[in-house]
């Protein structure tokens, strides 16, 4: 099995398309086409299913993709690791991260990453922490900042790196803030919500919390972006139960703790591969993370 034969599967799995992957591998379409048809017989089984206007894959090609991603990107980290051996950081750093990460500057950890090793391509990706985490594991990406979901396997591990407690915030007028007091999921039960995707980590997190009090509550407002969120609160729309951090983002609003019925407590992460297949770029921006010579920013203020 050669390597551009999974490479040329995995461009065309992603593109869906025999055509664009063609033109993004620089290759011909025949060649192309050659290179699956050769893949195939060696499997012993088809793994597209071809139509006049897409691919889709078969059962065996969903089993192979995970695999073949797998492989191409221990392929390039053993590519990097040499180099990183002759004393020159190459190839690709591709980071995910969540929005407004607690205790992490993003902008400043890469900026000073890209001082130190100019030669090394970032690629920056947002999402929420569960899908993060599907990335990392499937060699998608080489780590993501994130909020923790899960226990740690063979595939994925975590480096705990900042917790906060939630608190909720509200518009000035509230009754909420004219009470002033520490607050309880039970306290809460008869507001509107506004909140993240499901897969964000604030949202996991007060979904936990509310969950541990026994109290039901629904979104009616769910956004995907941060100033989205705070937007909707400033209109005095819905409150929110949010990572303590954010009330820095929009000091108008009013922000109450929030006393929470198990110590559940939002926990920033760095997700990795095994310490085996993590990559030398990976490996530098967490030595850079963890020796706080990011650079300038927000390091160290929890205000990510």
């Amino acid at each position: 099995m050669e390597l551009r034969h999974l490479q040329h599967f995995v461009a065309v799995a992603e593109d869906q398309h025999f055509t664009r992957a063609a033109e993004r591998l620089l290759v011909s379409q025949s060649g192309l086409s050659a290179s699956i048809r050769a893949l195939e017989r060696e499997l012993r089984a088809p793994l597209f299913v071809r139509t006049t206007r897409r691919v889709t894959l078969t059962e065996a090609g969903r089993a192979l993709l995970e695999e073949a991603r797998r492989i191409l990107a221990q392929v390039r980290s053993a590519h990097e690791a040499v180099a990183a051996v002759q004393g020159v950081l190459r190839g690709t750093l591709s980071l995910g991260a969540e929005q407004c990460i607690a205790g992490v500057p993003v902008a400043g950890l890469l900026a000073g990453f890209r001082r130190r090793h100019p030669d090394v391509e970032i690629r920056l990706r947002q999402a929420g922490s569960g899908q993060l985490a599907e990335e990392v594991a499937a060699g998608r990406l080489d780590l993501a900042f994130a909020y923790r979901t899960q226990a740690d396997t063979e595939q994925l591990r975590s480096v705990s790196l900042a917790g906060e407690p939630m608190t909720v915030l509200c518009h000035p007028g509230h009754r909420l803030a004219a009470d002033g007091a520490v607050l309880t999921p039970h306290d809460l039960a008869d507001e509107v919500f506004v909140d993240f995707h499901p897969d964000w980590g604030p949202r996991r997190v007060t979904d936990a919390v509310f969950a541990a009090a026994g109290v039901r509550r629904t979104v009616p407002l769910e956004v995907n972006d941060v100033h989205g969120l705070l937007d909707l609160i400033d209109e005095n729309l819905g409150i929110a139960v949010v990572p303590r951090h954010f009330r820095h983002k929009r000091a108008a609003l009013a922000s109450l703790p929030l006393k929470d019925a198990d110590g559940t407590e939002y926990e920033t992460i760095a997700l990795l591969p095994p310490a085996q297949a993590t990559s030398p770029a990976a490996r530098a921006l967490m030595g850079l993370l963890e020796t706080g010579s990011a650079g300038t920013g927000s390091a160290g203020t929890g205000r990510a």
